[in-house]
C-alpha cells in the first residue's frame, strides 16, 4: 500500500503504518507505549507531535521537516492559528493541533519545549505539561534540554497518563536515531524491559 507517495510494509498491533524505514525497538506499559525508530513524517496513525516553535510557522530541525511533508495547508492553518486565538504565538508547555495536509496522519499537535536554563526554571514540569497536551489533544532538540533528563521526564508523565486514562489506546515514541531511542529506554529504566 502506498500512503503520501511511501510504500508502507506493515501494519503493527496499534493500526498504525509505519514504512520499511521505520523500526520498533519494543512495547512498555502493558503494551500502550511502542518505541520506534524513523522518520516521523512518514508515520502513519491518528497524529503526531511536533517539537514546534512558539510562532508556529516552521523552522529547522523536526518543526522544518515536518512543515515541508505537510505542504502549505500545515503553514495556512497556523498562520490562521496566529491571526486569530494565538497572537502572541503557542506559549511553552501547550499544545494545539491542526490539520496535517499531505502527511499520513489526521492531526498534527504542536507543543513547546522549554528552552534549557539549567533546571531551575520550571523546565522538567514545562516538558511534562507538552506531554501532558499533547496526549489529551518530543522535545529536546534546539531548546537544548539535556536527553538523559528529558527521557525520565517523558516516561514517568506518559506512564502515569496510561495508568488514569484509556485513550489514546497507543502512544508511539517515534526517535529519529536507535541511540535517541536506547538512551531513552536506558534512563527510563525499560532497555530489556517489554
Amino acid at each position: 500500500r502506498r500512503l503520501g507517495g511511501k510504500d508502507f510494509a506493515k501494519r503493527d498491533r496499534s493500526g498504525a503504518e509505519r514504512n520499511a524505514d521505520m523500526k520498533s525497538l519494543g512495547e512498555y506499559l502493558g503494551g500502550r507505549l511502542i518505541v520506534d525508530t524513523g522518520d516521523i513524517t512518514e508515520f502513519s496513525g491518528g497524529g503526531i507531535v511536533n517539537a514546534a516553535n512558539s510562532g508556529l510557522l516552521g523552522g529547522g530541525g523536526v518543526d522544518g521537516a515536518i512543515h515541508r511533508a505537510a505542504g502549505p495547508s500545515l503553514l495556512a492553518e497556523c498562520k490562521a492559528l496566529r491571526a486569530g486565538p494565538l497572537p502572541g504565538g503557542l506559549p511553552a508547555g501547550k499544545a494545539v493541533a491542526t490539520g496535517a495536509g499531505r502527511l499520513g496522519v489526521a492531526h498534527v499537535i504542536h507543543t513547546v519545549g522549554p528552552v534549557w536554563k539549567g533546571g531551575g526554571q520550571g523546565e522538567p514540569e514545562l516538558l511534562a505539561s507538552c506531554y501532558r497536551e499533547s496526549l489529551v489533544l518530543p522535545i529536546t532538540g534546539v531548546y537544548g534540554y539535556p536527553k538523559h533528563l528529558a527521557d525520565q521526564v517523558v516516561f514517568d508523565t506518559i506512564s502515569r497518563y496510561v495508568l488514569v486514562n484509556d485513550a489514546p489506546s497507543y502512544i508511539h515514541l517515534v526517535f529519529f536515531s536507535e541511540p535517541d531511542a536506547r538512551l531513552f529506554m536506558a534512563t527510563s529504566g525499560i532497555l530489556g524491559v517489554s
